[in-house]
């Protein structure tokens, strides 16, 4: 579950069904950068789990549109600490990033 919670799609993909049912285009155009197919696993899962339901309309051509479930509602909340927790601390992990970058990589060539 953990797996499914902390990749980095489902939280753009519940992000973007926050706002209520989408198509799968309009996901796609609210999620920048990514692929068909990865929206494509990631809305199954996210069905799989309960957390989105997937509703087929007898029209044609056919228009399916995808909505958060109760489940999926609960789990914005969540996700939208860790994405404001993410925004406030990026400059100091970046800048943690860079720190250990310069760190490792001196001790790499110092060991030749």
């Amino acid at each position: 579950m953990l797996d499914r919670i902390g990749d980095r799609w489902t939280v753009l993909v519940v992000g973007a069904l926050g706002d209520g049912p989408l198509r799968f285009s309009d996901v796609r155009r609210r999620v920048e950068g990514i692929s068909q197919k990865m929206l494509t696993q990631t809305l199954r899962g996210l069905e799989r789990d309960g957390l989105v339901t997937r509703t087929v309309f007898a029209e044609v051509p056919p228009r399916v549109v995808y909505e958060l479930t109760e489940a999926g509602e609960t789990l914005r909340g969540p996700l939208r600490a860790l994405e404001e927790w993410s925004i406030a601390h990026f400059g100091q992990v970046s800048g943690a990033w860079a720190e250990y970058d310069e760190r490792v990589g001196a001790g790499a060539d110092a060991q030749g």
